[in-house]
């Protein structure tokens, strides 16, 4: 366990024994094979390249490497042939971006996918534990009858909704929205795939959903759809449309799978090419922990 001088003699549990933090610096990765870098995008670009050298293979899943052409974007579920080509890093996709890929791609192996329109719903915990804890104190002063405090969002998060908190660039896309664009490509090996998103900070503690639309090649149906997805990795199909029951945050939390619902025809498109699905699933287990450990196990 390995971070900054600040958390020096700290411990953290794993499988019920405690294990002492050390400091991190360029000399401390002798004898490690596999270095699960989880400490931001400055840590990993300062420290990856000593790991390496060191003889260990980095799984970063910070944004750090992500876009860098030679450095493999893994979605264990989608491409796990990619962890061969590593030179000694790996990158682990945005959380969003995985939870979207390991449903749709079972649906793009049968039949093309040619484009796709997500509207992403994220948990504050995206944000870090500091994001939850300002939504239960803002939920707390609001129902006291105080005004609410803001600290890590720029805005009121409890009982609000705000489009996600990242930087918007030139072309009125925030980071959050063309990271889901350029890594679903990537991922895919499939750069004429039309991809656009919509990208959402919610009041929900934990697990992140989408709205995903799908156009197809050709003609498919919610029954074949469901049949793929009944069989794919990593999923869970919740669609009981007699019950109106279908995925919730609280599905996910805490499990491995991305659970998908609402499974239906998009009556807007001719040929019945067009598919809608809503998913959720555990931004920081399959979205961050899970898929960089599947990773390692693969390696």
């Amino acid at each position: 366990m390995l971070a900054s001088a600040r958390s020096v003699g700290k411990t953290q549990k794993f499988k019920g024994k405690d294990y002492p933090v050390e400091e991190l610096t360029q000399n401390c990765f002798k004898g490690v094979d596999i270095a699960l870098f989880s400490a931001g995008a400055s840590r990993s670009r300062e420290f990856a390249d000593a790991a390496v050298k060191a003889g260990a293979v980095v799984v970063d899943n910070s944004s750090a490497f992500r876009m860098v052409p030679e450095i493999p974007l893994v979605v264990p579920e989608v491409n796990p042939e990619d962890i061969k080509k590593h030179k000694g890093i790996i990158a682990n996709p945005n959380c969003s971006t995985i939870i979207a890929n390991v449903p749709i791609w079972p649906l793009h192996k049968a039949n093309p996918i040619k484009r796709m329109v997500v509207s992403t719903y994220q948990a504050v915990s995206g944000a870090g534990q500091a994001g939850m804890t300002e939504l239960f104190n803002q939920t707390k002063e609001i129902l006291e009858g105080k005004n609410p405090t803001m600290n890590k969002f720029k805005y009121q998060i409890a009982f609000n909704i705000f489009s996600h908190d990242s930087a918007v660039g030139p072309n009125g896309y925030n980071e959050e929205e063309m990271k889901m664009v350029k890594e679903t490509r990537k991922i895919f090996h499939c750069d004429e795939i039309a991809i656009t998103c919509t990208c959402v900070r919610i009041p929900v503690p934990r697990c992140h959903c989408e709205s995903i639309n799908l156009e197809f090649k050709d003609s498919i149906t919610p029954d074949e759809v469901r049949k793929l997805l009944e069989h794919a990795p990593g999923v869970t199909v919740l669609d009981d449309q007699k019950n109106n029951r279908f995925p919730m945050p609280i599905d996910a939390d805490g499990n491995d799978d991305v659970y998908v619902g609402r499974i239906r025809q998009d009556e807007s498109l001719p040929d019945h090419k067009g598919i809608n699905l809503w998913v959720s699933g555990d931004q920081i287990r399959k979205g961050a922990a899970l898929n960089a450990v599947q990773i390692a196990e693969k390696l």
